[in-house]
């Protein structure tokens, strides 16, 4: 039996700000807004090499700058000067100061929110609160201007970080926000939302969202949030609900018998030495999922087909371990043996156990404390190699259910080189491909090469002919394609005139004839690899590119650096 999902409508959470209180949220929206803490706002006090900095974890530059602007006599630099300071530097400020960079909040207000500390005159920072935005489309539609309020990180704060930290935006949110493939949704879900920077994005293509996470800490920040920028996100402070549910539980619990057009995920898919007597206390929320090895990322590729509507597809970051001997996808393909889905993974980074565990020992700070980092190092070296473990992939997993028919697509890929972000908008027009494929007579379709692909060869100096045809992309995946002659042929002539089976026929003609030639190897062969052409979107049916647009969002969020 299904239990009733558990609404999280709580306006008042311990350590979190608050957001029952909607005349101070508007009041410090527009303040904030009335001093440029916006993305280019912040951009342009700094200076292009600050600011460069600031996205380094480097303070200094931006310290520097902040002091030769606080108190001399410039207004609007002055108050700018003192916000930077308090959230994105974590310096004290003065209560006067404060009082008179945001006049309607005043330090008294940001603390009745929860966002700061008051100790006499002295205003420190309790929360982080970073400008956050994606720019307009060329018609001025679709940009956003926001606000995004998190725990403080690590190099804001002393010691190692608490158990339920709530992650603000990272370079894992931001891949996501990349990949995901954006088009009109009714009925989207935010699984694990952090401090909601999915949300605000599936805001601006979805009619409603449900987002969900297991800590109620995450949940009053993303509440928090979207009430601050109601206005901005087309939200009535009086009546979430119209348009975002927030849900306590664990993983698809909150949403059970319940489907989706669209499931965007930034699970907590760290893998985590798991000891015993271990409770979720002593676990990072925002990264661990309680469960070992690569479970937590298993058991959501498994699972998500119950909440996915036909056709509804679901978009996710996730770790996988490697073996001894094994290939990387050995783990992924056999989570989804049998499963009905359409799968889509794309490896982007390998590392070795000793590379992993430096990683997310650094993450959450364990490194200030020798004696624990040797012990918590030891111990993930100890769990990877209880299981057999020589690898961990990083990358980016796509699902769908498909509405009627066969699967479509099974691909299981590595690409470890940089690719052109936003990256979902070419993913979306691969997808509309491999279904161009799927329902078309390929030998009827004419073809033609796309903008931004280029051929390149290579010979030895004298020789007759080329020994390497290379063709790549310029765009997208940016792949590169090896050609053998006839395939190379058949590129050459794609220029929408002659069908893909009479150029196949021509060359037939033309290459075929001696005593050892199989046509039908060939054509079968030929057929194959000018399907994987389109696929990858070296070729486009003519008259038909298959693409992916969403008007109004269709820039990637950037924010203010950490």
């Amino acid at each position: 039996m299904n239990q009733t999902p558990t609404a999280f409508t709580s306006g008042a959470t311990a350590d979190a700000p608050r957001s029952d209180r909607p005349g101070l949220l508007a009041a410090l929206a527009a303040n904030l807004r009335a001093i440029r803490y916006t993305v280019d706002g912040v951009a342009d006090f700094l200076g292009e090499s600050a600011y460069a900095a600031l996205g380094r974890d480097q303070l200094i530059p931006a310290l520097l700058v902040t002091e030769r602007h606080t108190g001399a006599g410039q207004p609007g630099a002055s108050a700018l000067s003192v916000i930077v300071r308090l959230w994105l530097l974590a310096v004290p400020q003065a209560a006067s100061d404060v009082d008179a960079a945001l006049p309607d909040v005043g330090a008294r207000g940001l603390a009745e929110l929860g966002l700061v500390t008051l100790d006499g005159e002295a205003v420190a920072a309790k929360a982080d609160l970073r400008p956050y935005g994606w720019d307009a489309n060329a018609d001025g539609t679709g940009g956003a201007e926001l606000w995004v309020a998190s725990d403080l990180a690590a190099h804001q704060q002393p010691g190692v970080l608490r158990h339920d930290h709530v992650l603000g935006i990272g370079q894992a949110s931001t891949t996501l926000v990349q990949t995901t493939i954006r088009h009109h949704t009714k009925r989207a879900l935010d699984l694990g939302t952090g401090c909601g920077i999915q949300t605000f994005h599936l805001l601006h293509h979805c009619e409603h969202v449900t987002a969900t996470d297991i800590s109620e800490r995450a949940l009053a920040f993303t509440r928090f949030n979207l009430l601050l920028n109601a206005s901005e996100l087309g939200l009535d402070p009086a009546d979430l609900e119209a348009r975002v549910s927030l849900r306590l539980g664990s993983l698809l619990e909150p949403v059970a018998g319940e489907t989706f057009g669209l499931v965007v995920s930034n699970p907590p898919f760290v893998i985590t030495p798991r000891s015993s007597g271990e409770s979720a206390a002593d676990q990072f929320t925002y990264r661990d999922g309680g469960l070992p090895g690569d479970d937590i990322v298993s058991s959501l590729v498994t699972s998500l087909a119950t909440v996915l509507e036909p056709g509804g597809t679901a978009q996710m970051l996730g770790n996988w371990e490697i073996a001894s001997g094994s290939e990387w996808q050995d783990r992924p393909t056999s989570w989804l043996e049998g499963s009905g889905l359409d799968v889509w993974f794309i490896q982007r980074e390998q590392v070795g156990p000793e590379q992993y565990a430096e990683t997310w020992l650094q993450d959450a700070s364990e490194g200030r404390d020798r004696a624990h980092y040797q012990d918590a190092y030891a111990a993930y070296l100890d769990d990877f190699a209880s299981r057999g473990v020589e690898g961990i992939g990083f990358g980016m997993i796509w699902l769908r259910r498909p509405s009627g028919g066969e699967e479509v697509l099974k691909r299981f890929e590595e690409i470890i080189y940089p690719v052109e972000q936003p990256i979902g908008p070419h993913l979306g027009a691969a997808v509309d491909r491999a279904d161009w494929v799927a329902r078309n007579n390929l030998a009827e379709a004419h073809l033609l090469v796309a903008d931004d692909v280029t051929e390149e060869r290579h010979q030895r100096p004298g020789a007759e002919h080329p020994g390497v045809i290379l063709l790549r992309q310029g765009a997208g995946l940016r792949r590169t394609n090896l050609l053998s002659a006839e395939l190379a042929g058949f590129v050459s002539t794609c220029d929408g005139e002659l069908s893909v089976g009479q150029i196949i026929t021509a060359l037939e003609v033309l290459l075929g004839g001696g005593a050892d030639f199989d046509a039908d190897a060939f054509r079968e062969g030929l057929f194959n690899d000018v399907r994987n052409l389109v696929r990858d979107g070296f070729l486009l049916p003519d008259g038909q590119v298959p693409g992916q647009e969403v008007p109004g969002h269709e820039v990637p969020g950037h924010e203010v650096p950490a």
